[in-house]
C-alpha cells in the first residue's frame, strides 16, 4: 500500500469515528408532544425566588442545586399548588457560580412552560434542561416560534 493510500485510508477512517461519536454524544431533543406526554405536570409559571445550596449528585458530585419557588398561573396537565418549588443544577452561591450546559439559567421572574416531574417534596423539570421553556411578553417560546397557546393545544390533546 502507498504512502498516500494510506494516509486517505486513516482520514476516511477518522471521519467515519468522528460522525459516530458525535452522534453518540448527541442528546436526542423531546418535540412538545413528548414532553408532555412523558412529564408528570406541566405547568406555566413564574419564578419568584431563587435559593442555591450546596448539594451531592446520584453520582457523588457536589454542585450547586438553585431551589426556584414557582407562581403557578395555569396547570396545563395534572395538579399543582398556586405557588410549587422545582429545583435546577447550578447557580451562585458564596462566590462561586455554576452552569449547567443543559439548563437554561433561571432567574427572580422569569416566566416559563414547565414540564415537570416530582423527585421528593419538590418538583425536577423533565428531561433535565428540556423540562423549561422560557416565555416572552408575547407568549412565545424564546429563541423559537411555538407559543404558548400550541402548547395548550398540544396538551389538551393529550389529555384526550
Amino acid at each position: 500500500m502507498t504512502r498516500s493510500r494510506f494516509a486517505r485510508c486513516l482520514c476516511v477512517l477518522f471521519v467515519l469515528f468522528s460522525a459516530s461519536m458525535s452522534r453518540a454524544s448527541t442528546t436526542h431533543v423531546l418535540t412538545v408532544n413528548e414532553r408532555v406526554a412523558e412529564s408528570q405536570t406541566v405547568v406555566v409559571a413564574t419564578a419568584t425566588e431563587i435559593t442555591p445550596r450546596w448539594a451531592v449528585n446520584a453520582h457523588g458530585d457536589q454542585l450547586i442545586v438553585s431551589r426556584v419557588r414557582l407562581r403557578v398561573e395555569e396547570a396545563l396537565k395534572g395538579q399543582a399548588a398556586d405557588v410549587t418549588e422545582m429545583d435546577v443544577e447550578g447557580g451562585t452561591l458564596n462566590g462561586f457560580t455554576l452552569r449547567v450546559s443543559s439548563f437554561p439559567d433561571m432567574r427572580s421572574g422569569d416566566r416559563a412552560v414547565l414540564f415537570l416531574d416530582k423527585a421528593g417534596a419538590v418538583h425536577v423539570p423533565h428531561a433535565r434542561g428540556q423540562g423549561i421553556l422560557k416565555i416572552d411578553d408575547n407568549n412565545i417560546v424564546k429563541g423559537s416560534r411555538i407559543s404558548l397557546d400550541d402548547i395548550r393545544r398540544v396538551a389538551r390533546a393529550a389529555a384526550r
